[in-house]
């Protein structure tokens, strides 16, 4: 390292020593925040920086919390804050609505977070406006009640969401509307997934032998839900693959899918992992193909397989894209196929609330014109008699039995087969297909999508 660089490193050092307990990771989810709202980044790529850091659990606490109420807490804020939101440099407003979600939302008590975000502004790189943003936050400490309660008579404000969502899952889903929402702003749990050869029962004994409480989920045969978040390298078993952190909605897939030993299966769209994991883990000894059009995601596919012992040589991994050219040699079939398109991803907000803000209304459409060319691709792939399962994590109709029931039309060798397993009593039953929706509470589940195509018998 040059005398230069060490100098930086010290001066850098020695201002964070110097700013109050806590407003160095403010500084750091601010960063984070700021780069999901005006860059359009995933909070998965903007939390990347803070992996390092003895505080990334803060940092990401944080960070989540404050994207989770976002559009709420920016239509509160803009009242009391005398300029444009686009007037202002993007660190600063995030900075305010981070700290003002600290105000709202955290235990601490409000001067507390007004002091750390003063002190945050040195941080960033924003001292010059440490009395702008004290003065806005203390009048948002005194006014909070006020402005929310003028913000929150809209439901879409009231529930942070954006209004574009808001109105067509009231369309679409009008009894379960406000269910949805609320969970959507719930701490997401921690769910797993027991590997075939383990019960559930047993491992909830191992659970508590380190001092962690769960439970079983009704109509989920395999999962399990911890009271609280651990590290995956404190779950017994995880190291061997005997368990998988796996939402219970997305452990439908394999069970719908019902693959045997000597299938050929494919699963496309399959990064990161957990639903190939889980469809190999029902079968070993099947000839699986992962396929993905992202090879840095496809890695974490290879990954997963080495970590629950997959036969390298049956359990494969491939870069394709399935919506593009031709990806697979003439006559390659096969007998299951997991088509988990891309989508909206609006079933899983509660585990990602950066979606609430990096959505577009027009978003939907798009993935629906997707989606329908990689099922008509796949499904070509697939061997008289075989078995496709569709699943997308949205809500929306339009990506989900719109989709099915339009291919079904253009397609007459596709029908639709029964689940052929009990469903869980989440499952909705739809034209055609099932869908689980985001609930709140012990037994919600993310919300996901599934339908199950067969294809007859031809020559």
């Amino acid at each position: 390292m040059s005398a230069h660089v060490e100098r930086t490193t010290d001066q850098r050092d020695l201002r964070a020593a110097r700013l109050a307990p806590g407003a160095v990771t403010l500084a750091e989810a601010v960063r984070a925040i700021s780069a999901v709202a005006h860059e359009g980044r995933s909070a998965d790529i903007a939390l990347q920086a803070a992996e390092m850091r003895s505080d990334r659990a803060a940092v990401r606490a944080i960070t989540l919390g404050t994207l989770r109420w976002y559009l709420r807490l920016a239509p509160a804020l803009a009242v009391v804050v005398d300029r444009e939101a686009d007037a202002m440099p993007p660190l600063l407003r995030a900075l305010l609505i981070a700290a003002a979600h600290q105000i709202e939302y955290s235990r601490g008590a409000p001067e507390v977070s007004v002091h750390l975000a003063v002190d945050a502004t040195r941080a960033l790189g924003l001292a010059r406006a440490s009395g702008f943003v004290n003065a806005v936050l203390r009048r948002f400490v005194r006014e909070r009640t006020t402005l929310f309660a003028a913000v929150d008579v809209d439901v879409a404000v009231r529930s942070a969401h954006p209004a574009w969502f808001d109105a067509r899952l009231a369309a679409a889903w009008r009894e379960r509307h406000a269910a949805i929402l609320a969970a959507n702003n719930e701490h997401p749990p921690m769910v797993l997934r027991l590997a075939p050869g383990t019960t559930r029962e047993k491992y909830l004994q191992e659970l508590a032998v380190v001092g962690r409480e769960g439970w079983m989920l009704d109509g989920f045969p395999e999962a399990i839900v911890l009271a609280q978040s651990a590290p995956v390298t404190s779950l017994p078993g995880f190291a061997e693959g005997r368990v998988s952190v796996q939402d219970a909605g997305a452990q439908l897939a394999a069970l719908l899918l019902d693959a045997h030993v000597g299938d050929r299966v494919l699963d496309a769209c399959a990064a990161p992992g957990g639903k190939s994991a889980h469809i190999w883990q029902r079968a070993p000894g099947m000839d699986l193909l992962a396929v993905d059009d992202d090879a840095a995601r496809l890695a974490l596919v290879r990954a997963t397989f080495e970590r629950i012992g997959a036969d390298p040589e049956r359990a494969r991994t491939r870069v394709a894209d399935l919506a593009g050219g031709e990806s697979f040699a003439a006559g390659e079939m096969f007998d299951r196929i997991l088509v988990d398109a891309p989508c909206s991803a609006t079933g899983v907000i509660r585990r990602h609330p950066d979606i609430k803000l990096l959505r577009r209304a027009e978003d939907v459409g798009r993935f629906a014109i997707l989606q329908r060319r990689i099922l008509e691709r796949c499904f070509a792939r697939l061997a008289p008699g075989g078995r496709l399962v569709y699943v997308t994590c949205s809500v929306m109709p339009e990506e989900n039995d719109a989709v099915v029931r339009e291919f079904l039309v253009t397609t007459p060798t596709a029908r639709i087969l029964p689940a052929g397993i009990e469903l869980p009593p989440q499952a909705i039953a739809r034209d055609p297909g099932i869908q689980l929706l985001p609930a709140p509470g012990r037994t919600g589940t993310d919300g996901f999508y599934y339908a199950c195509i067969g294809r007859d018998d031809v020559s």
